[in-house]
């Protein structure tokens, strides 16, 4: 009998196995893997060795043994998260007028929800980590649905883009079927080491890509794009965790100065980037998904604040909530404990509705709190 269900148990593994390897080969969404050349490229960077990439902290993230992955995924799949999600779907500020053709002598934008923008600066239309699939995962099973049921725009109604910047190749930033709508309206991607490798597997021409390191910069016409450091990780399947590089970015034009935090836990990069660029016009910061047993690469909302002071912001916009839940905390949580945090540190904090135009100088600090009564 014992015999008998060992066998058992060693066919579903086996099956089960079988199946991941099939579906992570011949599902385009997991994207591409790096090649030998790209591996001999990395080489040069500071943040690759052994064919992955660190953080400066090289112990972060922390290594966890199987027992400890099999307990974290227990907690993550079985606990229960009261407010986890609003009760129906939040409102969307939609596009009425076509946003790029909106007379404006400064930058604005204009946030998708979680991580996305579209913003115009100097002239130029770039998106922002553009995730605008309905879920932060490599098949519509495999995770839950965005809190708002349209977005601001359609797709089909995107401008042309001159630039998509991504920040790290997790799901909730990279997603397959948001790049094939938008590729052939894009002329240039500007992304972190290795990044390009998901790209081109979807069809994104070698040409129209660039990948830059941590303190390497491009420019677009009078633009400059500098790519600085994010505590994160990255890997879109269990085999290539680490194999491409996460970062945030710098958007600095003549007239404006944005910082867009990516990913990261709370660290000692935020003040060594507000010392080389700042002061900024508008930091959009990490506040959301997060968790004590993931602390070292998400920051809690008290740390996004105090990051926020760190980069020498003039203000921040709290990003990475409202959208999808992919942690353990109330949906809510993020902005109160934000807010909250900043309003001790005297830093101004704005908070719009997904949809809405931001001016970056002139938006001003939020007086209606929107998610009170959902």
């Amino acid at each position: 009998m014992l015999k008998k269900m060992m066998l058992t148990i060693a066919a579903i593994v086996v099956t089960i196995l079988i199946a991941y390897i099939l579906f992570t080969n011949y599902y385009p969404s997991f994207g591409g893997e790096l090649s030998k050349d790209a591996i001999n490229r990395y080489q040069k960077s500071e943040q690759f060795f052994e064919g992955k990439f660190f953080n400066t902290n090289k112990s972060v993230p922390k290594k966890l043994s199987l027992k400890e992955n099999i307990q974290l995924m227990y907690t993550y799949f079985t606990t229960k998260v009261p407010n986890g999600r609003p009760d129906k779907g939040l409102k969307v500020e939609s596009i009425t007028s076509p946003f790029w053709n909106l007379q404006s002598t400064e930058a604005q934008m204009v946030w998708f929800g979680h991580s996305s923008f579209l913003l115009q600066i100097q002239d130029k239309t770039l998106l922002l980590d553009p995730m605008f699939g309905k879920v932060p995962a490599p098949h519509p099973w495999l995770g839950d649905s965005r809190f708002q049921e349209e977005l601001p725009l359609a797709l089909e109604n995107l401008p042309e883009i001159d630039v998509v910047l991504f920040s790290h190749d997790h799901y909730d930033h990279l997603d397959y079927e948001t790049i094939l709508k938008i590729k052939d309206k894009t002329n240039r991607f500007v992304v972190p080491l290795g990044v390009g490798i998901h790209l081109q597997a979807w069809g994104v021409a070698s040409q129209k890509i660039t990948e830059l390191d941590w303190w390497q910069h491009t420019t677009e016409e009078n633009l400059k794009l500098i790519c600085t450091p994010a505590q994160h990780f990255s890997g879109r399947k269990l085999n290539t965790s680490q194999t491409t590089l996460w970062s945030s970015w710098v958007i600095k034009s003549e007239k404006e100065n944005i910082y867009f935090s990516g990913d990261s836990g709370y660290a000692s990069h935020f003040k060594e980037i507000g010392n080389k660029y700042g002061p900024f016009d508008l930091a959009l910061m990490e506040c959301g998904q997060y968790n004590e047993m993931w602390a070292d690469i998400h920051m809690m909302p008290e740390e996004t604040a105090q990051a926020g002071v760190d980069v020498q912001a003039k203000k921040i916009m709290p990003i990475h909530w409202g959208s999808f839940k992919l942690a353990l905390h109330d949906w809510k949580d993020p902005i109160i404990r934000v807010t909250a945090k900043a309003k001790e540190l005297k830093l101004p904090v704005i908070t719009p509705q997904v949809g809405h135009i931001i001016k970056v100088k002139g938006a001003k600090p939020s007086s209606e709190n929107w998610w009170e009564n959902l």
